[in-house]
């Protein structure tokens, strides 16, 4: 028996290009929403009255912010789309919202030149990228898991959270790029108009990619019991309480996570701590790719010890790390390297088996709607304030936010501690 188990894992190979299409699309909705995050300080003023610096930026993120609440509808009806029509159109139609949205960011008249027009047309696109993005992520992380052996989910798993590290590194880089050879009138002008016009050739990347997936054999086997659930939502409360809660409080940590350090930090360190932008930049781009470094080896680590011992050293680890790391924010590169090393580092031993855990926790027919529905709403709650949040807690107290973060993991640490172990077991 031995002997026939190392046989097959021998003979095994990935599905590299098959993998990497199915989350194309979720590079590209994570470099358009780490783009706006990032340069919001240089364009905040173009769709907003000036002369008052500060309101600007919080109105950006504001707007930011509403977008997110978007995210649980797109998660709900996309989600629906995808368990009751297929998830391949579902992901082909994220794609093309993400990169309408991308454009059209890239080309938006001015406050000045439209007045009050500008920002209800950033918010329209913003819109737009919400109800993509909150169904991208559940039915590419229901792709994913369906289409890999069970023994080897963590590793199939480790390929979304590739691309989209490898997105927000381009957009790092991107940003460190353009920081270096404009200056602060030239970014100011035009040059962050660059990075979102960038997305719609992504997106057209991503669509080629994506047009010769086939669709998964669990899905084709459960479409028509998919089309017979009624009141899918309701029946995922009534049903699988257990997963919706687990999912929340496992999403909830990782949203904060991923806002904290791949976007809210940024402008954090430049507008609160006056660190250099470059050094952000720089920073960032390091910690980026040692968090997609990370991802394969981790994916596979729980493929053979496990999902529940991963996921309890991050939780707790972030608990007890995060608060002082926030005091190493300061100007000067060495700070800022450990700062999003060590944050990013931890925060792959979760997202490497992101989509295996939250395609473990649903069936099939209920899969998208499940993880759309209510991690989107946890992502709206706690991913899309999570800029604003660290911008009005600067006011009063430098580290509050991060104690804000630290709560939230150790709130994170006990629904983990209740989660049943997944690794080898086959989708419902």
């Amino acid at each position: 028996m031995t002997g026939a188990t190392t046989s097959t894992e021998a003979r095994h190979r990935l599905p590299v290009r098959k993998l990497f299409a199915a989350s194309a699309g979720n590079a590209l909705e994570w470099f358009d929403w780490t783009i706006y995050a990032t340069f919001s300080i240089y364009f905040a003023n173009a769709f907003f009255p000036s002369g008052n610096d500060t309101l600007a930026l919080i109105n950006t993120f504001a707007t930011y912010a509403l977008a997110f609440f978007f995210r649980p509808l797109g998660g709900i009806l996309l989600g629906r789309f995808a368990d009751v029509r297929g998830r391949k159109p579902a992901m082909i139609l994220t794609l093309v919202l993400m990169a309408g949205g991308s454009v059209a960011i890239g080309v938006l008249p001015t406050f000045h030149q439209v007045g009050w027009l500008a920002p209800i047309l950033l918010l329209l696109a913003r819109v737009a990228q919400g109800l993509s993005l909150g169904g991208e992520v559940s039915n590419a992380s229901a792709y994913l898991g369906e289409i890999a052996p069970p023994e080897r989910r963590g590793r199939y798993s480790a390929f979304f959270y590739i691309s989209t590290g490898s997105a927000v590194l381009i957009a790092s880089v991107l940003g460190f790029v353009l920081a270096r050879t404009l200056d602060k009138a030239q970014l100011t002008s035009f040059g962050w108009r660059i990075p979102f016009m960038l997305g719609g050739v992504f997106g057209l990347v991503g669509l080629w990619l994506r047009r010769s997936l086939a669709e998964t054999e669990l899905f084709e086997q459960n479409k028509k019991r998919a089309q017979k659930v009624e009141r899918p939502l309701l029946t995922t409360i009534r049903s699988h309480p257990k997963a919706v809660v687990r999912l929340v409080g496992l999403s909830m940590l990782s949203t904060l996570c991923y806002y904290t350090f791949f976007s809210a930090l940024s402008s954090f360190a430049v507008k609160t701590r006056h660190a250099a932008d470059t050094d952000v930049f720089l920073a960032l781009s390091v910690g980026t790719a040692l968090f997609v470094a990370l991802q394969y080896p981790l994916g596979a680590l729980s493929d053979r010890f496990g999902r529940r011992p991963q996921l309890l050293v991050w939780a707790a680890a972030t608990a007890v790390l995060i608060v002082p790391l926030s005091t190493l924010v300061q100007p000067g590169l060495g700070g800022l390297l450990v700062v999003f090393c060590a944050g990013l580092g931890l925060y792959s031993a979760m997202t490497a088996i992101a989509p295996a855990i939250m395609s473990e926790l649903f069936p099939t027919e209920l899969r998208g709607l499940g993880i759309g529905a209510w991690y989107n709403l946890t992502v709206a709650v706690f991913g899309g304030t999570a800029p604003l949040v660290i911008t009005l807690f600067a006011r009063t107290s430098s580290t509050l936010y991060f104690w804000y973060v630290a709560a939230a993991a150790v709130l994170a640490f006990f629904v983990i501690l209740r989660l049943p172990e997944t690794r080898g077991s086959e989708l419902r």
